[in-house]
C-alpha cells in the first residue's frame, strides 16, 4: 500500500469512527425524550441501550466473520450503511420492541467499525507506528461526542429529526471510504496466497489450541475493563451531582473536560505504546485509570473533581490500545473475528454494568459502585499480564502489498 493510502485509512477511519460515537452518544443524550415523548417507563428506555450494547456484542463475530472471508473495506461499508440506514428509519419507529430491534441490529454496524479499523491500520501501518494510528483513529470517539452534544444542543426534543439527519450523514464516511480508500493488500495477498482453494473462515478456528489461550484472555481483559468504563461512565454524573453536590451547568463543562482529556490521552499514550509495547502500556492505563476513579470516592473539593475527571479520561485509553494489541495477536486469516470477538465481548457484557452498579448502590453508595470499577480495572489488568508480552506472528508484508512473508513481534 502507498504511503497515500495509508493515510487515507487513517483519514478515512477516523472519520468512520466519529460518526460511529456519534450514533452511540446520541441515543444517551435522547433517552430522556423519548420517554416523555412515547411514555416509555425508565426500564423500557434502559432496554434501548442495552438492545444497542448487545448488539455490539454480538458484531464482533458477525463483522469478523465477513471481513476475514470478503475484505476490510467491503466490511467497513457494510457497516458503515447498516448503523446509518436502520438510524434513519429508527426516526420514525414508535414501538418499544421495532425501536429496540433497530437498535440491536445498528448495533451490529457499530460494533463492527472498531473491529475493521484496528485491523486496517495493523495491515497498512508499520509496526512502530501502529498503536499511535490506531489510537489516533479512536480518539475520534470524544470528538464524536462532542459532536452528539452539540447536536442534541440544537436539535432536541426534535429527536427524531435529529436520528434521521444523522443516520442519513453517514454517506459522507461511506463516500470516503468507497472512493479513497483500497481493499488492504495484506488481505488481498492472503487470499491470493490460498487462490480458489481459499475455504470459508470458521469461527472456531479462534478456539484452536493456537489461539484459544489469546482469544479468552482477550475476552476476559476486554470485559472487565469496559465493565468498568461503562459502569463509571453511567453513574459517574450522577455521583457528581448527587453526593458531590456539582450543579446540571457545572455537569456540562465536566463533560467538556472529560472529552477533551481521553482525546490528547489516546494521542500521548499511542506514542508511549510505540515505545514501551502495548502490553505494558495497557496496563499502566488501567492500574492509573483504577487510581483515578478511586480518587473520585475520596475527594470532597467540588472544584477538582472536574480535572480530576481530565485525568481520568486521559488515563483511560486502553480501548485504542486494545485496537492494535487484539489485531496483532491473530494471524491476517482471521484477525478481525479473533480480535472483533474479544473486544465487542467485553462490550456485549458491559451492557449490564450499569444494572450492577444500580444493584450496588441499592444496598450501599454509589461510591461503593465507582471502587468496584476501579477494581475491575485491576482485574483486567492481571488479565493484559497473563497475555503474551512478545508474539512471532507470519503474515503477508503489509508494506509492500506482496506475498513475502515476514515476522513481526508484538509489545
Amino acid at each position: 500500500m502507498t504511503g497515500i493510502s495509508k493515510w487515507h485509512v487513517l483519514i478515512g477511519g477516523f472519520i468512520a469512527y466519529l460518526f460511529d460515537a456519534m450514533e452511540i452518544i446520541l441515543l444517551t443524550l435522547a433517552l430522556p425524550v423519548i420517554r416523555q415523548d412515547l411514555g416509555f417507563s425508565l426500564h423500557e428506555v434502559g432496554a434501548l441501550a442495552s438492545a444497542t450494547l448487545l448488539g455490539i456484542g454480538v458484531s464482533g463475530v458477525a463483522t469478523g466473520w465477513y471481513s476475514d472471508n470478503f475484505g476490510r473495506r467491503n466490511a467497513l461499508i457494510a457497516s458503515l450503511a447498516i448503523f446509518g440506514a436502520l438510524t434513519c428509519v429508527f426516526a420514525f419507529a414508535h414501538d418499544l420492541y421495532v425501536m429496540a430491534g433497530l437498535r440491536f441490529l445498528s448495533g451490529l454496524g457499530l460494533g463492527g467499525v472498531w473491529t475493521i479499523l484496528s485491523a486496517y491500520i495493523v495491515e497498512t501501518w508499520p509496526p512502530k507506528q501502529r498503536a499511535r494510528a490506531i489510537s489516533f483513529v479512536i480518539s475520534a470517539f470524544p470528538v464524536g461526542a462532542i459532536a452528539a452534544a452539540l447536536a442534541a444542543k440544537f436539535m432536541l426534543p426534535e429527536w427524531r429529526l435529529m436520528f434521521f439527519v444523522s443516520g442519513a450523514s453517514v454517506i459522507l464516511p461511506i463516500i470516503y471510504v468507497y472512493f479513497l480508500i483500497p481493499e488492504s493488500p495484506a488481505w488481498k495477498a492472503q487470499r491470493d496466497t490460498h487462490g480458489t482453494t481459499a475455504q470459508r473462515i470458521s469461527v472456531s478456528e479462534i478456539f484452536s489450541p493456537e489461539l484459544l489461550r489469546y482469544t479468552l484472555l482477550g475476552s476476559l481483559a476486554a470485559s472487565f475493563a469496559l465493565l468498568g468504563s461503562w459502569g463509571v461512565s453511567t453513574w459517574l454524573p450522577t455521583y457528581l451531582i448527587q453526593d458531590r453536590g456539582l450543579s446540571l451547568a457545572s455537569m456540562t463543562s465536566f463533560m467538556a473536560v472529560l472529552h477533551l482529556g481521553n482525546f490528547f490521552g489516546l494521542n500521548v499514550f499511542g506514542f508511549i505504546a510505540d515505545r514501551i509495547g502495548k502490553r505494558l502500556t495497557i496496563v499502566i492505563s488501567l492500574l492509573l485509570t483504577s487510581m483515578m476513579a478511586l480518587v473520585y470516592v475520596y475527594t470532597t473539593q467540588t472544584q477538582s473533581l472536574i480535572w480530576i475527571g481530565a485525568g481520568y479520561a486521559f488515563f483511560m485509553v486502553f480501548a485504542g490500545l486494545f485496537g492494535s494489541y487484539f489485531s496483532e495477536m491473530y494471524p491476517i486469516r482471521v484477525r478481525t473475528l479473533g480480535a472483533g470477538f474479544c473486544f465487542n465481548m467485553g462490550r456485549g457484557l458491559a451492557a449490564f454494568a450499569p444494572v450492577l452498579l444500580s444493584g450496588i448502590a441499592s444496598f450501599y453508595s454509589l461510591a461503593a459502585g465507582l471502587m468496584v470499577c476501579a477494581g475491575f480495572y485491576v482485574i483486567s489488568a492481571l488479565f493484559v499480564i497473563s497475555m503474551p508480552r512478545n508474539k512471532t506472528v507470519c503474515e503477508v508484508s503489509t508494506q509492500a502489498g506482496t506475498a513475502d512473508i515476514g515476522k513481526q513481534a508484538i509489545g
